[in-house]
């Protein structure tokens, strides 16, 4: 987070230099950002995932309409100790997926797709359940808001920056003489190549957190099932299936408990624009957990759970 607003800073300041000239220039011009990205957080903050939801074509169901899906969100809740069970949504698409949004344990929100359902017996829809509540109950739905409300900040004045620059902006910044022009010219330079580098760095470092909280939020979900087999069989049938979730897309593809967008192969080494760890080593550590072989994955009897070992990390 500290790097991100660092990030935000630095071009700030830069882009001030170039366009107003001056240190009090770039210094007002950070100042005129900073007020901005606390506004803006401020509105994702409490606004954010009633956005993500909207813009995931997902609606709100009761006990009622999806009896199965309640029961296992309101287990899932006792077990990881939250004051109440998220609100309950489905997406109509028949890409199975699910992903958790909000801001805390007491406005929180889980969504799950209508292919995920019909995918998934009872235990691999707690498993996938637990690891959402996990994203509720470690706090990563506000770390991922607000993360993401940050690169996207500095993703869209980069942009505008880059476009005011190559349509002849530039043109118009203050210089006194030829020192001074050579001087703006290297400044503008400067913060053009920031304003390329910047939103890439922004990026890489959010999908890194993702990443991260992906394997931690795997982990917890074991703790609150002690069942490592019914993830790991999740996300086996998750990969399996080749659809592309058809409402998501590059803004809201990390919230997701695996990639929706189904664009590439599953890869063993994990690049740093991806916005998931590699599924198959997700499913090795749950695996091993389980002290079980691949064999178990797709195995119709369920076998036998050591709870003991089950909340042991692999060596």
């Amino acid at each position: 987070m500290g790097f991100v607003v660092t990030l935000l800073a630095a071009l700030g300041f830069a882009i001030g230099e170039a366009v107003i000239g001056g240190t009090s220039g770039g210094i007002g011009l950070l100042g005129v950002f900073g007020i901005v990205a606390i506004v803006w957080s401020v509105i994702g903050y409490y606004s954010g995932d009633k956005m993500v939801l909207a813009v995931s074509g997902a609606h709100r169901v009761t006990h009622e309409d999806e009896p199965q899906l309640f029961n296992v969100v309101e287990e899932m809740t006792i077990a990881a100790g939250l004051p109440q069970a998220p609100a309950i949504y489905v997406i109509e698409d028949p890409a199975p997926n699910a992903f958790a949004t909000g801001r805390d344990p007491q406005h929180a929100s889980i969504a799950v797709t209508r292919g995920l359902m019909a995918a998934l017996d009872r235990e691999e829809l707690q498993g996938v359940v637990a690891h959402e509540m996990s994203h509720v109950r470690n706090y990563d739905i506000r770390f991922a808001t607000l993360v993401g409300i940050l690169v996207g900040m500095i993703a869209l004045i980069a942009d505008f920056f880059l476009r005011w620059s190559f349509f002849g902006g530039s043109g118009r910044r203050r210089g006194g003489g030829d020192s001074g022009g050579n001087a703006g010219a290297i400044l503008l330079i400067i913060a053009i190549v920031l304003a390329i580098v910047a939103p890439l760095a922004a990026y890489s470092v959010q999908f890194a957190i993702s990443r991260r909280r992906e394997y931690l939020a795997d982990a917890t979900g074991v703790e609150l099932t002690r069942n490592p087999l019914g993830l790991a069989r999740a996300l086996f049938v998750i990969a399996s299936d080749p659809q592309p979730l058809r409402h998501a897309n590059r803004a809201t593809a990390h919230l997701y408990i695996a990639n929706p967008r189904k664009n590439k192969k599953d890869k063993a080494v994990t690049g740093v624009f991806d916005t998931h760890p590699p599924i198959q080593k997700r499913i090795d550590v749950l695996l091993a957990m389980a002290h079980a072989g691949p064999e178990a994955l797709t195995d119709g009897a369920a076998p036998h759970v050591d709870e003991a070992a089950a909340t042991q990390p692999p060596a």
